[in-house]
C-alpha cells in the first residue's frame, strides 16, 4: 500500500471482515500478508503496536515478535515468505513471517525511519531516504545510490522499478548466467562458448579450442547463453547470445534446439512491448509470470490492438479478444462515419477470427445508441442463441421470432413469444405467429396449459370456431371440479352455459355437425341430471352416463324417470331391456324381472336375464329364463355355466356341436359323471374334428 498513509489503510481494512483487535490508536505500521501464503487461507493483517506485533486474521488476534519494537516499517516480500522491518533504533531485521527466527540484521547509520522500505526481488532490501537509496543484501556491502530528485520505489519479482521525474530505472540483482558470461577474467564454459563465436567471427583458429576446452560442458554453456539472452534488454546483446548458443548446439547433439527457438520468439514479443512507442518494459520473469494473455489483455487495454494481433498470431493464440475490443472501440470513435461504410469496415476484420461474437459487437453499438447499425451486425452472428436475445433487446421483434424458429430450438421460440406477450398487443403477437408453425403451435401448446382466456381470444380472431368450443366444452369440466359451481341451477349455472356456447360454436362450422349434437345433448343430460338431484335429493346423478342414469332411476324404484330418460335420449329397446334386466336384479327384485320378461317378446331374447341372475349368482332365477333361450348352444353354456351337466348335454346334443360337446367338457372337467357324458354323446354323434 505504497503511498497511502497508514490511517487511509486502517480505514480500508476496517471495511473487511477481521478480528477486533480493540486498539483505539493507529498502530505504527501495518503490512498484509495475501491469502495464498497463509497456513489459514484467508488474509493476514501485521499490525506493529508498541514494542510487539499483531497478527490479526478473521478469527482471532496473535500477539508476535516481542521485544522487537518499536518497528517504523514492514514489507512482506513477494513470496509472502519473509518480512523486512526496521526498528525504532536504526535496525534492519529480515525474518520469516512468522516470526520464529531473525534471518538478517543490519545496522543503519541513522535511526531515521526511510521513507519507502521495498524488497528488490527476493535478493535484497531497498531503504530510500530523502537523497539517497540503500540496497542490503545478505552477502556483502550495501550498495548506495544518490538521487537528485524525488523518485518512488515499485517492487517487482525479480528486482525494483525506481521512478523519477524523468526516467525510469529497473534494479536487479545480475543473473548468474549473465555473470557466467560476462565476470572480467570467467573461465566459465558460457563465456568460453561466447568468446568462440568472436573468434568464429574473426575466422580464428582459437573458436575450435575453446570448443575442444568446453566439450564435456557444452549443453550447460549453451543453456546459460540462452537464459543470459532472456535476461538482456539489448536486442544486439540477445542476438549474439543466441547465436552463441546456435553455434553451441551445432556442436552438441544433446541439447534441444526447440528452447533456443522458443527463446527467440519470447524476446520478440518483449522487444516489442518494450519499445519506447508502446512502453512495457517487461523482464522475462515478469512476462513468465504475467503470462502472454494476461499482456494481449494490456495491450488491448492500452489501445494498442494491432500489436496486440500481431502478437496473438505469432504466439499462436485466438485473436477474438484483441478483435472483439478493437471492434467496441472502433464503434465508439466512429460517429461521423455512415452506417453501411463501418459495417464494411467491421466485418472486413471481424472474419479474421471464426468463433468471433457478432452479437456481442451489436450490443455494443445498441448501447452507444446505433441501433440501425445494431441490427446491420446481428445479421451475421451464426449462434441463434446470441442472436435473438439481442435482436429483442433492439426491438427487432419479428426477425427475432423468425431466427428462433429458423432455429428450431423451443426455447428460444418461448422466449421471443414471452417478451412479444408482454410488449405487444395480443392481435399483433397473433399475427405474427399465424404464418409461422412451429411458433403457433408452442404458443397454442402452452395456452392451452395455463392461458385458456388468451387461447380463446387466438383461435377467435383465426376464425377457428371449433377450437373455441372445445377449449368451452373443457372448462365445463374443469367448472365441475369446484364445489361453488354445483350451487344453484345448473339451467343457469356456469356449466351449462360453457357447453351451450360450445354447442352455438359447433354448430357454426358444417364439419362439426357431431359435436354439435353431442354437447346440446350433453347439455339437456346436465338439466335431467339436475332435476332428477332434486327430485330425489340425492347428489348421484350429474356427470353419470346415459345407461348409468336409466339404471340409477330404475335402482330407485323411479321407473317414470328412467321412461323420460329413454325417450329424451331415444335409447333403443335392446338397450333399454340390458339396462332394465341389470338393475332390478341389482336390487333383487325377482317378481318385477319376471313380469317384466312377460310384458312383451324381448327384442333381446332371454339372454340379458339369464346373464344378470347368473351374475348375481342366482341359479334357481336362472333356470327359469335359460330355458326359454332359443338358441341351443346358449342354452347348452348356460346350463354348464350353473354347473348343470345333464341338462347342458341335453341342450349341447341339439346343437350337434362337437366342438361345443368338447368345450363344455372341459368347462365340466372336475365332474366326472359329466365328462362321461359328453364322451358318450360325442361317440353317438361321431361328430367329424372331434377327437
Amino acid at each position: 500500500m505504497a503511498g497511502v498513509s497508514i490511517a487511509a489503510e486502517w480505514q480500508l481494512l476496517g471495511d473487511n471482515k477481521l478480528a477486533d483487535t480493540g486498539l483505539e490508536e493507529f498502530p505504527v505500521c501495518m503490512a498484509v500478508i495475501e491469502p495464498q501464503y497463509t497456513m489459514s487461507g484467508n488474509v493476514e493483517v501485521l499490525l506493529a503496536v508498541g514494542d510487539h506485533v499483531l497478527l490479526v486474521e478473521e478469527d482471532g488476534v496473535q500477539t508476535v515478535g516481542e521485544g522487537l519494537g518499536p518497528l517504523q516499517k514492514m514489507v512482506v516480500s513477494h513470496n509472502g515468505k519473509l518480512m523486512a522491518s526496521f526498528t525504532h533504533d536504526g535496525q534492519l531485521l529480515v525474518m520469516p513471517t512468522d516470526f520464529s527466527s531473525i534471518i538478517f540484521e543490519y545496522a543503519c547509520e541513522s535511526a531515521l525511519a526511510p521513507e519507502q522500505l521495498v524488497w528488490c526481488g527476493m535478493d535484497s532490501v531497498l531503504l530510500y531516504w530523502d537523497d539517497m537509496l540503500l540496497m542490503v543484501g545478505p552477502y556483502g556491502d550495501p550498495v548506495r545510490y544518490l538521487y537528485d530528485d524525488p523518485i518512488i520505489l515499485i517492487p517487482e519479482c525479480d528486482g525494483a522499478r525506481i521512478l523519477s521525474n524523468s526516467n525510469m530505472e529497473f534494479l536487479q540483482r545480475v543473473p548468474s548466467s549473465t555473470e557466467s558470461i560476462f565476470k572480467i577474467g570467467s573461465t566459465e564454459p558460457a563465456a568460453l562458448l561466447y568468446d568462440a563465436l568472436d573468434h568464429f567471427d574473426r575466422r580464428s583458429a582459437k573458436a575450435d579450442e575453446n570448443l575442444r576446452l568446453i566439450r564435456s560442458s557444452l549443453p550447460e554453456a549453451v543453456e546459460a547463453c540462452v537464459d543470459a539472452a532472456g535476461h538482456e534488454f539489448d536486442p544486439l546483446l540477445q542476438q549474439t547470445l543466441l547465436r552463441a548458443a546456435s553455434y553451441g548446439q551445432a556442436f552438441c547433439s544433446q541439447f534441444q534446439r526447440e528452447s533456443i527457438q522458443e527463446m527467440s520468439k519470447t524476446l520478440r514479443v518483449l522487444n516489442a512491448v518494450r519499445s519506447p512507442e508502446i512502453g512495457i518494459p517487461l523482464s522475462i520473469h515478469q512476462y513468465k509470470l504475467l503470462t502472454p494473455s494476461v499482456l494481449i489483455g494490456r495491450l488491448v487495454n492500452a489501445h494498442q490492438h494491432l500489436l496486440a494481433l500481431r502478437i496473438s498470431d505469432y504466439l499462436g493464440m485466438n485473436q477474438e479478444v484483441v478483435i472483439m475490443h478493437w471492434a467496441c472501440a472502433k464503434l465508439s470513435v466512429s460517429s461521423a462515419i455512415p452506417d453501411a461504410t463501418l459495417l464494411e469496415i467491421l466485418l472486413d476484420k471481424l472474419k479474421l477470427s471464426r468463433s468471433i461474437s457478432y452479437a456481442a459487437v451489436a450490443a455494443h453499438a445498441d448501447q452507444i445508441g446505433r441501433r440501425k447499425l445494431a441490427a446491420m451486425l446481428v445479421e451475421h452472428e451464426p449462434l441463434s442463441s446470441k442472436q435473438v436475445p439481442l435482436l429483442l433487446g433492439i426491438g427487432e421483434e419479428d426477425t427475432a421470432l423468425s431466427k428462433a424458429t429458423e432455429s428450431g430450438d423451443t426455447d428460444l421460440v418461448y422466449l421471443v413469444l414471452f417478451h412479444i406477450w408482454q410488449k405487444r398487443p395480443a392481435l399483433e403477437l397473433f399475427g405474427m405467429i399465424q404464418a409461422r408453425p412451429l411458433a403457433r403451435d408452442l404458443f397454442i401448446c402452452y395456452a392451452r396449459c395455463y392461458k385458456h382466456e388468451f387461447l380463446k381470444d387466438f383461435f377467435l380472431s383465426t376464425g377457428q370456431l371449433h377450437d373455441v368450443a372445445f377449449l368451452l366444452w373443457k372448462e365445463s369440466w374443469e367448472t365441475a371440479k369446484n364445489p361453488m359451481a354445483s350451487r344453484g341451477s345448473p339451467l343457469h349455472g356456469p356449466r351449462v352455459k360453457l357447453i351451450e356456447k360450445a354447442q352455438n360454436l359447433f354448430a357454426e362450422t358444417k364439419e362439426h355437425v357431431f359435436e354439435s349434437k353431442a354437447a346440446e345433448e350433453h347439455a339437456k343430460l346436465l338439466k335431467l341430471q339436475h332435476e332428477l338431484e332434486v327430485s330425489t335429493k340425492q347428489p348421484i346423478f350429474v356427470d353419470s352416463s346415459i345407461s348409468d342414469t336409466i339404471r340409477t332411476c330404475i335402482v330407485l324404484g323411479n321407473h317414470r324417470a328412467a321412461l323420460k330418460v329413454k325417450t329424451e335420449f331415444k335409447v333403443s329397446e335392446k338397450r333399454w331391456y340390458w339396462l332394465k334386466v341389470f338393475a332390478l336384479v341389482t336390487i333383487r327384485d325377482w317378481d318385477a324381472l319376471e313380469k317384466f320378461s312377460k310384458e312383451k317378446r324381448p327384442p333381446t331374447g332371454f339372454k340379458p336375464f339369464v346373464e344378470a341372475c347368473i351374475d348375481a349368482d342366482e341359479k334357481s332365477e336362472a333356470v327359469k329364463y335359460i330355458s326359454k333361450l332359443a338358441d341351443p348352444r346358449e342354452k347348452a353354456e348356460a346350463y354348464a355355466r350353473i354347473g348343470m351337466a345333464k341338462e347342458a348335454a341335453d341342450a349341447a346334443s341339439q346343437s350337434k356341436d362337437g366342438e361345443l360337446l368338447e368345450r363344455l367338457k372341459n368347462t365340466l372337467q372336475q365332474n366326472t359323471t359329466a365328462s362321461s357324458i359328453f364322451d358318450t354323446l360325442r361317440d353317438r354323434l361321431s361328430f367329424p374334428g372331434v377327437s
